[in-house]
C-alpha cells in the first residue's frame, strides 16, 4: 500500500470511529458526565489511570470511582476530610487498590493547590513534538505527597522506556479537539502535534500489518517510531489515527 492509499485508508477509519458512537464503549464517557474543566480532567485522568484489562470492567470501576468521589471530584479533591478518604479503601480494580486511590486524591489535591493545576504541569516540560519529557517529570511533582513505594508503578515513565499508553491518552482527550466531541480539546497550551499515540496492543498489532511501526516490543522505542510514521501521514494532528489504529484493532478484527 502507498504512503497516499494508506493516508485514504487509516483518514477513512479516522471519520468511521472519531464520532459521538464511540464514547459509549470507551472510558473517556467518564469525563464526558462533567462539564467543569476540573471535573472533566480529574474524572479523565482517574479513568486513565485505571484503564488496562476488560474494558467494561474499566468502565464499571471508574463509575464507582465517581460514586465514591461523590459525583463531584474536583470538590472532593480539594475539600475531602480525613474520614471522606475511609470508604475509598474498600476500591479495587486489578492491582490499583484503594491506598493507591487515596495517594491519587492527595496527589491531585497537591497538584491544583500547589502547581496551578494538571494542565499547568503537564506544559511546563513540553517539547515542540513531544509530550514524553512533560510525563516523567508530572510523575516526580505528583508522587511530592507521603505515597507507598508500591502506588509509583501506576503511572508510566517515558524515560524508563514505558509507552505510557494510559497517559498519552489522558493527553490526548485533554488537548486534541476533534470537532465531533469525542476528545475535549480543554488544553489550549498544548497543541495536538505534541501529543503522542496511545500504544497498545491492539494500535501496535495493526500499526506492525500496515508497515508503521516495526519495533516488536510496545515500549519508548516503539511509541517514536510509531509517532514518526503517523507525523508523516500528519503533522498537525498525527493522534487522530489513534481512532484509526485502534477502530480496526478491536472492531474490526483486522
Amino acid at each position: 500500500m502507498s504512503n497516499i492509499d494508506l493516508k485514504e485508508f487509516l483518514d477513512s477509519k479516522v471519520l468511521q470511529y472519531n464520532n459521538l458512537n464511540f464514547i459509549e464503549s470507551d472510558p473517556i464517557q467518564i469525563p464526558h458526565l462533567f462539564t467543569q474543566k476540573e471535573d472533566i480532567e480529574i474524572a479523565g485522568f482517574l479513568a486513565a489511570t485505571i484503564s488496562w484489562g476488560n474494558r467494561k470492567s474499566i468502565i464499571k470501576n471508574s463509575h464507582q470511582m465517581m460514586d465514591l468521589l461523590e459525583q463531584s471530584p474536583y470538590d472532593f479533591v480539594m475539600n475531602h476530610s480525613k474520614n471522606d478518604l475511609k470508604p475509598l479503601e474498600s476500591f479495587v480494580h486489578r492491582t490499583f487498590n484503594g491506598l493507591d486511590f487515596i495517594t491519587f486524591i492527595k496527589a491531585l489535591k497537591h497538584i491544583y493547590g500547589k502547581h496551578n493545576g494538571l494542565e499547568a504541569v503537564f506544559k511546563k516540560h513540553a517539547e515542540p513534538k513531544s509530550l514524553q519529557k512533560s510525563i516523567h517529570h508530572f510523575k516526580k511533582t505528583f508522587f511530592e505527597v507521603e505515597h507507598l513505594q508500591r502506588t509509583q508503578k501506576h503511572i508510566s515513565d517515558p524515560l524508563k522506556n514505558s509507552a505510557a499508553k494510559r497517559i498519552n491518552m489522558f493527553l490526548r482527550w485533554m488537548v486534541r479537539n476533534d470537532q465531533t466531541g469525542v476528545d475535549f480539546g480543554l488544553w489550549k497550551s498544548i497543541l495536538p502535534q505534541q501529543l503522542s499515540c496511545p500504544l497498545d496492543v491492539h494500535s501496535g498489532n495493526v500499526a506492525r500489518k500496515l508497515g508503521l511501526l516495526v519495533r516488536k516490543q510496545n515500549d519508548a522505542k516503539a511509541l517514536l517510531e510509531l509517532d514518526t510514521s503517523l507525523r508523516e501521514l500528519d503533522s498537525k494532528d498525527p493522534v487522530k489515527y489513534d481512532f484509526a489504529l485502534f477502530g480496526l484493532g478491536v472492531f474490526d478484527k483486522f
